[in-house]
């Protein structure tokens, strides 16, 4: 499930160039994506939570995707971490996250 697919700008380049630290970087996401305590769907519902809660709306969208597609998550269980980051957040970080949560299920 964790392909190592990152969705920083500038990974393309680290990955060519400097592949010493795409290595330590793809390590410490086998590292944080244990399913040790949390399981996978439970830590990547995070990961949608908080990128949603930083109103980066390029890292939602491909959280929310790739979610989505690998794990089955559904638009309610999203929709659920999105009320979260409305009470911590604000009403802007939310409606961007339901604006995508909208535009992906549209797909």
């Amino acid at each position: 499930m964790k392909d190592h697919i990152f969705y920083g700008k500038g990974m393309g380049k680290v990955k060519r160039e400097y592949k010493e630290i795409y290595d330590v970087i793809a390590d410490l996401n086998e590292v944080v994506y244990t399913g040790k305590v949390l399981d996978y769907k439970t830590q990547k519902l995070i990961a949608i939570g908080i990128t949603a809660a930083h109103c980066d709306e390029t890292a939602t969208e491909k959280q929310m995707k790739s979610t989505m597609k690998e794990l089955n998550v559904t638009q309610e269980e999203i929709a659920d971490v999105l009320r979260v980051v409305l009470l911590l957040s604000g009403q802007p970080a939310f409606t961007k996250g339901m604006r995508i949560l909208d535009e992906l299920t549209k797909k």
